[in-house]
């Protein structure tokens, strides 16, 4: 069972999708028949029955059931659930002071009722109705991503951090392959650094033992700062590790409470070079993520680093990613979330700072907000496979992560803009047709408009519709114009994107190729999903359908039909790359 009340005191014990455990206790002794229909709800909308999945989800559940309790009580309500009426929860969810409490509320009442019938009919249509206190969109205040410059500073101060403290720690080992234990060799670095590659950083150096103060005098000598200094370097305390963790998110973009509960179970390794991590998300459960290089590296590191740590940490804390050391800690050794940075000054003694030069806070889920505004987007399809997070709404991607920009970011989503609205353009343009081959005249007649657009004089012209600039599909007006690619050169387009080209002009001599083209988009229907080939093929498949429909009148049925004889239904019939094959 994910979830079970808890009756002395009144709570909820829990079991996430991840495995951890927690127990939440109301602590509010009103109302107690009510309270513990309430917890029965909540302790139902625990995974995997409900969308609860972290014990700080259902403390707010509580916490929301302890207002609503008190405003009932404040109107002298005294009953259970099946008392309330539509008044009394009129009443009470609009004496709620902060709406974010109506919501919870009002789920925890629809979940009381699936599972009790308590409420009749009307009230529980009041219960599924409007929220008295909504939050219109304009009110929130989504991340607005780390600039540039502190973008940039971020991950140099940490690479700063990291990279002194790996070097610091191979110079350690170094330094213990070349000692012995201090009470044969006396006091130096590298005996020092024998004692603790071997025994470990707990009891091994007289700091930590009463009455021993000449041999720390001696320690001090060889490290000004005593234990804690000789610790450093073997065992990598909160700072160095939370450097690390950053810089992981900042190359990975996985949300902050999947990085925190990140063990060494959760990377499967492909090879030296690829990794495959599984993360816990809050809001969709497990998700995975194959790494960048960069993340790879970066990993290896951690992990070579990290494993003198590991030989001495606690056999409940040794498959935790992000294992620490904190010599001067109440809790030596730790593995969870870290306390706020402010508390132990990191910003300061990093020199971490924004582009006013004050401290900047570091902020999870805006390291991932600035990871995913910072991506390459020219790769972008207009596709639902577009978003940012399959789990996003087009809403909340743009509010999240398109609304603050950079400029150079803001000039990219133009730019993309400006693209799409040109590919609708083409796309509505009537395809130039000639049906006489020689027609030159005709076709300067019936299209003089198309022909100055062209920019050809009339011995391009000539060119065009004597079939001298012909490519697979269609003649077209200048191959080197940069329409789809590099200006002064070829262009690099597949045969099918002369459909939807301003530059091609269609004559009969084309129909062949046209129908090959055709067979070519069946036999990938076939094969391709829908959603795929619409995805690829769609709009050119649909300008094709229209060129060679007999009702268009674009070419005569005879010509068709005899163009239809000279197809053999074959992908060599077709300029094709290997990855384009059909059979």
């Amino acid at each position: 069972m994910p979830a079970s009340v808890i009756d002395e005191p009144l709570g909820v014990s829990c079991v996430f999708m991840d495995g951890r455990r927690a127990e939440c206790f109301l602590n509010d002794d009103r109302l107690p028949e009510l309270s513990v229909q309430l917890v029965r709800a909540l302790a139902d909308l625990v995974k995997p029955h409900g969308d609860l999945d972290s014990a700080n989800s259902v403390r707010g559940y509580l916490v929301s059931i302890r207002f609503f309790l008190r405003d009932l009580v404040e109107h002298g309500f005294d009953g259970t659930a099946e008392n309330l009426s539509r008044t009394v929860l009129a009443r009470a969810l609009l004496a709620l002071k902060q709406g974010r409490h109506e919501t919870p509320v009002r789920i925890l009442l629809r979940r009381l009722d699936d599972l009790e019938q308590v409420f009749p009919a009307d009230v529980r249509r009041f219960v599924d109705g409007r929220n008295f206190h909504a939050r219109p969109s304009e009110d929130r205040h989504p991340l607005v991503p780390y600039s540039e410059r502190e973008w940039a500073n971020l991950i140099s101060v940490c690479n700063g951090i990291t990279g002194t403290a790996y070097t610091a720690f191979k110079a350690a080992l170094r330094e213990a392959e070349q000692g012995q234990d201090v009470t044969v060799g006396g006091w130096s670095r590298q005996n020092v650094q024998w004692m603790l590659r071997h025994r470990g950083p707990e009891g091994t150096l007289p700091q930590r033992v009463r009455g021993q103060y000449a041999a720390v005098r001696r320690l001090t000598k060889v490290y000004p700062g005593a234990g804690n200094e000789a610790v450093a370097a073997l065992f990598p305390g909160p700072g160095v590790v939370f450097a690390y963790r950053i810089l992981f998110g900042t190359r990975t973009g996985i949300v902050a409470d999947g990085l925190a509960g990140l063990g060494l179970g959760d990377i499967d390794w492909a090879g030296d070079k690829t990794a495959l991590v599984d993360y816990i998300k809050g809001r969709t459960a497990k998700e995975s993520l194959t790494l960048s290089r960069s993340a790879v590296r970066l990993l290896a590191r951690w992990l070579e680093h990290s494993a003198v740590l590991r030989e001495f940490a606690p056999a409940e804390l040794k498959g935790r990613l992000w294992l620490r050391f904190n010599p001067t800690g109440t809790y030596k050794w730790s593995a969870g979330r870290f306390p706020k940075p402010d508390e132990w000054n990191w910003y300061e003694r990093n020199g971490l700072v924004d582009a006013e030069g004050k401290p900047f806070l570091i902020h999870g889920p805006r390291i991932r907000t600035t990871f995913e505004a910072s991506k390459d987007r020219r790769i972008w399809q207009s596709t639902s496979r577009a978003r940012i997070d399959p789990n996003h709404t087009p809403a909340v991607e743009g509010a999240h992560y398109v609304a603050h920009q950079t400029p150079t970011q803001k000039a990219a989503t133009e730019a993309i803009i400006e693209s799409a609205q040109g590919d609708l353009i083409r796309r509505s343009q009537n395809p130039l047709v000639i049906k006489n081959d020689d027609d030159l005249a005709a076709f300067l007649e019936g299209f003089p408009a198309e022909a100055a657009r062209l920019g050809l004089d009339d011995a391009a012209l000539a060119e065009l519709i004597g079939g001298e600039r012909d490519v697979f599909a269609a003649a077209c007006g200048d191959q080197l114009s940069g329409l789809h690619g590099p200006v002064g050169k070829a262009c690099p387009a597949r045969p099918w994107v002369c459909l939807l080209c301003p530059l091609a002009l269609f004559a009969p001599r084309h129909l062949p190729n046209l129908m090959r083209l055709r067979a070519f988009f069946a036999r990938q229907w076939q094969q391709t999903p829908a959603a795929a080939f619409m995805a690829h093929f769609g709009p050119y498949a649909q300008r094709l359908d229209d060129l060679l429909s007999p009702q268009s009148k674009y070419f005569t049925e005879a010509a068709l039909r005899d163009a239809a004889g000279q197809v053999a239904d074959s992908d060599h019939e077709l300029p094709l790359r290997p990855e384009e094959l059909t059979q």
